[in-house]
């Protein structure tokens, strides 16, 4: 029954690329079935805006090449004697800016779907080594975007700390590693569909800044019922000074403060930041909360596409025509199957 087997084999390969098909069909035409509108000119509700990414407060350093960016998937998987698993796969993203030419919006990544294709996709083998260009992160993940000149010049002088040779990440026993990693890079141009509302709508602007990693999250129903029921009892404050004291005040962590905080008389009184880190951090941090800003909604799923509104749907284009061919490879190893079962034989 070798034919039955591969026929079989062929009518859920045909069914797989159909079903991945008509799920690049349906992300194409949401792309194209709304208009790119001028960031100036945003109104509450759905909107397709296209235009260069601009970091906000922090970036990210990819897991594979180490590069500044505001969104990257690394996955790291290992074949061995025919056989393949995944060994590594993290996904993470920040909050961000995204500019055209009339001016800026900030976009929180929470529950986005992204559509970014590989920017570096190489193997290494037990003959050949690591891939050229592999450079994998010791540290955290998260930077500061506009680092103060203390930070970059301890970042200089601090080496380089090598990955233990005995990671996962590195191949041995014979065995090589796929390497893969997409990613956003501040400069890039992305193509972006999803809501637009005020930002003080909101219901937690920190944790919609982030995606990825291990942390719970609002979404989380046992987080979600302690939220809800903070709220009714009311035990939240709305006002981050009333809540956080000093540390409301954007610098005062790193001695810093852009206004005079309330000190105890024997504390040692900062000194203020400079007038340009005022303005910088006023960008960055304080958004009022009738501006509008771009986020997910229950109702309204965000899309994070790479590239010009045109490239973006040009590949998932692409995607439903291997589906249609998927469908032709389904419906023929479906009738072989059909003969190879009614006539008992094929093997």
């Amino acid at each position: 029954m070798q034919i039955a087997a591969l026929a079989a084999a062929g009518v859920a390969a045909g069914l797989f690329l159909l079903w991945r098909g008509f799920g690049g069909y349906r992300t194409a035409m949401r792309i194209t079935d709304i208009s790119t509108s001028r960031i100036s000119a945003l109104a509450a509700g759905e909107i397709r805006i296209t235009g260069e990414v601009e970091p906000a407060e922090a970036v990210l350093t990819s897991m594979l090449q180490s590069v500044p960016c505001v969104y990257y998937r690394s996955t790291v998987k290992s074949r061995s004697d025919d056989a393949q698993r995944t060994i590594h796969d993290e996904e993470r993203a920040v909050g961000f800016r995204v500019r055209d030419d009339s001016g800026d919006v900030r976009v929180f990544p929470r529950n986005a779907v992204w559509d970014v294709p590989p920017r570096f996709d190489e193997r290494s083998t037990s003959t050949e080594g690591l891939p050229a260009g592999l450079r994998i992160r010791n540290g955290s993940p998260y930077q500061l975007a506009q680092p103060d000149r203390e930070a970059q010049i301890a970042d200089l002088l601090t080496p380089d700390r090598p990955l233990d040779a005995g990671s996962p990440l590195y191949g041995s026993g014979g065995s090589s590693r796929q390497y893969v990693e997409s990613r956003i890079e501040p400069g890039d141009r992305v193509t972006i569909v999803g809501r637009a509302l005020p930002f003080g709508h909101l219901s937690d602007p920190s944790e919609a800044d982030t995606a990825g990693g291990e942390a719970l999250h609002a979404t989380d129903p046992e987080v979600a019922m302690d939220i809800a029921e903070a709220r009714e009892a009311g035990m939240l404050i709305g006002d981050p000074a009333l809540a956080w004291g000093n540390a409301a005040i954007p610098g005062f962590g790193i001695g810093a403060p852009v206004r005079s905080p309330v000190l105890d008389p024997a504390a040692t009184v900062p000194i203020l930041a400079p007038p340009e880190a005022v303005a910088r951090n006023s960008r960055t941090f304080d958004i009022a909360p009738e501006q509008l800003v771009v986020a997910a909604g229950a109702d309204m799923p965000l899309l994070i596409a790479f590239g010009a509104p045109s490239a973006a749907a040009e590949r998932h284009h692409d995607t439903f025509l291997v589906g249609l061919l998927g469908a032709v490879v389904a419906i023929g190893s479906a009738i072989v199957l059909a003969i190879a079962v009614t006539s008992g034989g094929g093997g």
